[in-house]
């Protein structure tokens, strides 16, 4: 892999410069995605680093806390300086397991307290809330972000699965630095929002960025796993219709990869990330191979002709 072959993007309001490709760690909490083995994923965050990645995501509910003990292992021994380090608020698990929604200003302020202690570090670079309350008016949660910002505890400010309306509510009490939707070559709902974020200054880390991992064309047939896992009751990716047409666009793809001698990850994380509204896409890894996988992806383009070659695939279908 090329020293130098990450590729970086600026983001306006915060005034930082990120990587087009950003570490997820959902899968990493271990809860309902099948085995994962810390040291693979300590050495998965690593190898990500060490390839040029800036930004590592991660969220108290990934797990009950445990993505976040991973990543604060994973950032020791002097790589935390190297990184912008995002969590995320307001949503956990009740001893019940079911998702419970707080954005009160206690709730943030003390949320805060605990990923610090989880990650380890003084402060947090990018803290996102991870879904809009409707209990708590979003004034409310905000200035409880601007009271972490003054006391050095939080740099960046940013809002996961809101809409427009929301965000310019928000910013009537202080300036959102980024956004996090869903977007991937078979989730483009978001478009025209993530357009918009990018005339206003807004960067935007986008999920799903490889559908559940159904963009790596691994899984060719429809899957028969535990009903409860986050693939089918997050995603609607592994279910028909959306499968049979997934697979559609996996054959417009493999002829891609076919040409170009590349892994379809590489083929969908380019898509997302030669899209200029997207500043940077998150992708999970488990292990350093797929890091360094996913790395290798920006030693090459895919060409204007392949983008809209893809696009004219995605758009005959109607996945959206």
């Amino acid at each position: 892999m090329e020293e130098n072959s990450m590729r970086y993007k600026h983001v306006g309001n915060a005034g930082i410069d990120i990587s087009a490709l950003a570490v997820g760690t959902w899968a990493i909490g271990g809860q309902q995605w099948g085995d994962v083995n810390e040291k693979d994923s300590i050495d998965a965050i690593r190898a990500m680093i060490d390839g040029g990645v800036n930004l590592v995501d991660t969220a108290p509910i990934y797990g009950n806390g445990h993505s976040e003990e991973v990543v604060g292992k994973a950032l020791e021994n002097g790589y935390r300086e190297k990184v912008f380090l995002a969590t995320k608020f307001s949503i956990s698990n009740d001893e019940n397991g079911s998702v419970i929604n707080n954005g009160s200003y206690e709730n943030a302020i003390w949320e805060c307290e605990q990923s610090l202690k989880r990650l380890n570090t003084d402060h947090i670079d990018i803290y996102i809330m991870h879904w809009p309350d409707p209990a708590t008016p979003v004034e409310v949660t905000m200035r409880a972000l601007v009271d972490l910002k003054k006391s050095g505890k939080i740099r960046f400010i940013g809002v996961s699965n809101f809409d427009r309306n929301l965000i310019e509510e928000a910013q009537k009490v202080v300036r959102i630095d980024f956004l996090q939707p869903p977007y991937s070559m078979v989730e483009e709902s978001q478009k025209e929002l993530l357009a918009w974020c990018e005339t206003q200054g807004i960067g935007t880390m986008t999920y799903g960025s490889l559908g559940a991992g159904i963009l790596t064309g691994a899984i060719r047939e429809l899957p028969d796993w535990e009903e409860n896992d986050f693939r089918y009751t997050f995603y609607d990716y592994f279910k028909n219709p959306k499968f049979s047409k997934i697979m559609e666009l996996l054959k417009v793809m493999d002829k891609i990869a076919q040409v170009r001698n590349k892994p379809l990850a590489q083929i969908a994380i380019n898509w997302s990330t030669q899209k200029s509204y997207v500043s940077t896409a998150i992708c999970g890894v488990r292990d350093p191979q797929q890091a360094y996988e996913n790395c290798a992806t920006f030693d090459w383009e895919l060409t204007g002709e392949e983008m809209e070659l893809i696009d004219s695939e995605i758009e005959r279908l109607q996945m959206n």
